[in-house]
C-alpha cells in the first residue's frame, strides 16, 4: 500500500480479512506512550480502517494518511478519522511539518532500503516524537515462501524477489535505532481462524491478496492458475482444513517503537 506497485490495490480484496488486519494495529496503537506535539501520520493508510482509532488517541491533533494506492486512497478519504489524505510513496514522502506520531501498519514491509528509510523517518519527527511499527514477519513460514518457491518452478527467473515484501532481522533494527532513542521491539503470533471458501484455501485468500500480488501480477492466466493450483496442494497439507471449514492459520508479525 505504501509504496508504488505495478496495479493497483484491490480494496475488496484487501478488505475480506479487516478484522484480522485490523487487530495488530490496534495493538500496536496501544502500545504508543507518547506523542509529540505536531500531527499524527498513518503512514501506508490503505483504506483507512484505523483512522478512527488514531483520531481517538490524537488528542487533537491532525490525522493525516499517506498511500501511494489511489483506490485505497478513495476508501481512506470515506473513513472516520482522517482530516487530510496525501497520496504519495513512502520512500519519497516528507512531513509538511515534524510530526508527532509516524503510525505505520503493515505497510513497511512493501518498502525496500530499511538501513536508511528508518532513520529517515526518525529524523522527521519533532522533539518527543514516535514512530511506531508493525510489519508482517511470516516470510519463512510456508504460507509465503511456497509463492516464491513455486513460481521459480513454474517460470524460473521472472519473478525478482526484491519486489516482494521483506523485513530485516531483530536483530538489526535493535542496532540501528537503539542509539536514536527510546525503542521497544516484540513479536506476536496471532492464531487467525480463517473459513474456506468453495474452491479455494482460505490461506490462498489471505496471502493473494497482500503477499503474493507481486508474484501474480506478473504471470499470464494459464501461468497463474498452474501456480494456485499447487500453491493449494501444500497449503492443504501444511494447514489442513477441519471439518467445520476452518483452518487455524498462525501469523507472526513485528513490533517496534521509537520515541525521540
Amino acid at each position: 500500500m505504501g509504496s508504488s506497485v505495478k496495479t493497483d490495490w484491490n480494496p475488496g480484496a484487501y478488505a475480506r480479512f479487516r478484522d484480522l488486519r485490523l487487530r495488530p494495529g490496534l495493538d500496536l496503537l496501544n502500545a504508543v506512550g507518547q506523542m509529540g506535539a505536531g500531527d499524527v501520520v498513518d503512514l501506508g493508510c490503505g483504506n483507512g480502517s484505523i483512522g478512527e482509532a488514531l483520531k481517538a488517541r490524537a488528542g487533537g491533533r491532525q490525522v493525516i494518511g499517506v498511500d501511494a494506492s489511489p483506490a485505497m486512497l478513495q476508501k481512506a478519504r470515506q473513513a472516520m478519522g482522517y482530516d487530510s489524505v496525501q497520496q504519495a510513496d513512502i520512500k519519497d514522502w516528507h512531513p509538511r511539518r515534524a510530526p508527532g506520531l509516524i503510525f505505520s501498519n503493515a505497510a513497511l514491509h512493501w518498502v525496500g532500503n530499511h538501513e536508511q528509510l528508518m532513520p529517515r523517518l526518525a529524523r522527521m519527527l519533532g522533539k518527543g516524537g514516535t514512530l511506531a511499527v508493525q510489519m508482517p514477519h511470516q516470510n519463512k513460514a510456508p504460507s509465503h515462501r511456497v509463492w516464491l518457491s513455486l513460481v521459480e518452478e513454474l517460470v524460473p527467473g521472472r519473478v525478482d524477489k526484491m519486489g516482494t515484501p521483506g523485513v530485516m532481522t531483530p536483530v538489526k533494527y535493535e542496532e540501528l535505532l537503539t542509539p536514536l532513542g527510546q525503542f521497544r521491539m516484540w513479536e506476536t503470533e496471532y492464531y487467525q481462524r480463517l473459513m474456506a471458501e468453495a474452491g479455494s484455501h482460505p490461506v490462498r485468500r489471505f496471502t493473494e491478496s497482500t503477499y503474493a500480488r507481486p508474484v501474480l501480477e506478473v504471470l499470464d492466466d494459464a501461468e497463474k492458475a498452474e501456480l494456485i493450483r499447487r500453491y493449494e496442494e501444500v497449503m492443504h497439507a501444511a494447514y489442513p482444513v477441519r471439518a467445520d471449514g476452518s483452518v487455524l492459520f498462525p501469523f507472526r508479525r513485528l513490533f517496534f517503537t521509537l520515541t525521540v
